[in-house]
């Protein structure tokens, strides 16, 4: 209803209505909620002038509910047109783990004199006793439903992990998902972001491809028995132009999660990471692990998954608890926050499941060196940018070399520059790390696989939005460090490979060019 005035000629009632929707159940379905809205709108002579719909959205917390959001801020704004906010019930408005934080969001609108009424509920909004007790009541109730639910979701999933199924995540390089029906027989392969559709069937993990499982057992090989580090092996997979299941570059984390995780030889591990009730994110301790050995079909021979486990062992060894703690210490102080994947990707850092065995869970790790993890996504977001921006400085770099004459070949497997068939090039974005004290640090990550004879360091500039300066690296004279720590100022020996621009290499691919020519 959108006119002004109604049969009898009163004034019309401008009225909102909120209507959420999650997975829980067909008759919470928006439509459904509109259509009982209407008719209590109707019967109370409130016009609906605007609708804010959250589909698809879990009550538990207000982030991710867009609708609801922009609610509360045309109430905060003064932006309001409307003096009531009409929704299904209780539920519908939030099943809120604290259930001060319902009546907070509802004390904002009536504060700003809008009510909200609760169109599918056996009681009057109206601030009476009664209605406030049932309303208390209401919201426990809708967040001990969403706890309940929970466990009962839960309990399902660890009693299917014991009987082989996979409960969600990416199969890993090697491996594939195959779903299955209610009597075990195959349906389909799933390939990357697909999900069942009926609820009885089920998903089991396979051999992938025999290039794919060939290739992960060479891994173990190279790592096992020709003792080479997950850098090395990474940069000889990324020069035969092997990609990652994701379609990316290895990295050394990448190669160190393959080297420890169990699903490669068939054992199906779950609850390493909780995150119930959009709660904050915790690393279990292996005691709290639901697991079941040997339910796939592993691509790796045990004995040689063991072995690895043991060399990962080995080598922290040599450090004692507080020398790991100090790495770690140093880690948080460069990055600003700590996480598995973060740990695995320093080549001189002692491994994330180092800590887990040392410490018991890398949460207690963390605890030790005064961090207190949660979900920052700021580290992500940078090298997304920087990986983004690589291109374009390769190519940028490329235009110039040959607008002086000189040639340049990029080679494929490798990805390096070679530069009049003479000397190879490696470019390299290096991104600012701000510490603690408000210092600024760049790593420098020199690749020992490749050994490139010249490294173009791009340092960015303190927010990584643009270019600070150029480092050109000869291999010949800092090849032996794996890793360079640079401050904004490092001295006479190291600032006399820092320049503003890149004249000084084109200088050098001139001359090369005058030699070839």
């Amino acid at each position: 209803m959108t006119n002004e005035d109604g049969d009898s000629g009163r004034k019309m009632i401008r009225a909102v209505q909120y209507v959420r929707m999650s997975t829980e159940h067909q008759k919470y379905s928006t439509e459904n909620q509109a259509e009982i809205i209407a008719c209590y709108a109707e019967a109370r002579g409130m016009g609906i002038v605007k609708t804010y719909a959250d589909a698809g959205k879990s009550g538990l917390r207000l982030e991710g509910r867009v609708a609801l959001q922009q609610l509360l801020a045309d109430v905060r704004s003064g932006a309001a047109n409307f003096t009531v906010i009409l929704v299904y019930d209780v539920s519908r408005w939030g099943r809120f783990q604290d259930t001060d934080e319902s009546a907070y969001h509802e004390f904002i609108c009536r504060e700003a004199g809008i009510t909200i009424q609760y169109c599918a509920e056996q009681f009057e909004n109206d601030g009476s006793l009664s209605a406030t007790i049932i309303k208390s009541m209401k919201r426990a109730m809708a967040g001990e439903y969403s706890r309940e639910l929970s466990a009962k979701v839960f309990t399902g999933q660890c009693r299917l992990i014991t009987l082989g199924f996979r409960q969600g995540g990416a199969a890993g390089f090697g491996l594939r998902r195959r779903l299955v029906d209610d009597r075990g027989e195959t349906k389909a392969e799933l390939n990357r972001g697909e999900q069942k559709s009926l609820q009885t069937d089920r998903v089991i993990l396979t051999p992938g491809p025999p290039e794919e499982v060939e290739l992960v057992r060479r891994l173990y090989r190279m790592f096992v028995v020709q003792r080479r580090t997950e850098s090395e092996i990474a940069a000889a997979l990324n020069a035969e132009g092997w990609l990652t299941d994701l379609g990316r570059r290895w990295t050394r984390g990448v190669v160190h999660q393959i080297l420890t995780n169990e699903k490669y030889v068939g054992n199906n591990v779950y609850n390493r990471i909780s995150y119930k009730l959009k709660a904050r994110r915790v690393t279990n301790t292996p005691d709290m692990w639901v697991r079941a050995d040997g339910v796939f079909e592993g691509i790796v021979d045990r004995d040689f998954f063991e072995a690895a486990q043991r060399i990962v062992q080995d080598r922290s060894k040599r450090f004692s608890d507080q020398e790991l703690l100090d790495h770690l210490s140093t880690l948080l102080a460069e990055k600003g926050w700590l996480s598995g994947i973060v740990i695995d990707e320093v080549e001189d850092m002692p491994s994330s499941s180092t800590f887990r065995q040392r410490f018991g869970s890398l949460i207690r790790a963390y605890q030790l060196v005064g961090y207190s993890p949660g979900r920052d996504y700021r580290y992500v977001e940078t090298n997304r940018a920087l990986r983004a921006m690589h291109p374009d400085v390769v190519a940028s770099v490329t235009q110039q070399i040959v607008e002086l004459g000189a040639t340049v070949r990029r080679d494929e497997a490798s990805d390096l520059l070679r530069v009049n068939d003479e000397f190879s090039t490696s470019v390299v974005i290096v991104r600012c790390n701000e510490t603690p004290a408000g210092g600024l640090r760049w790593k420098v990550r020199l690749d020992q696989g490749l050994r490139p004879d010249i490294t173009i360091a791009v340092r960015m500039n303190a927010g990584n939005e643009a270019i600070r300066d150029y480092y050109l690296l000869p291999w010949t004279d800092v090849g032996n460090a794996a890793n360079l720590k640079l401050a904004p100022e490092n001295g006479v020996v190291l600032d006399a490979y820092r320049f503003e621009t890149l004249d000084p290499f084109f200088d050098l691919t001139r001359r090369s060019a005058l030699r070839a020519a």
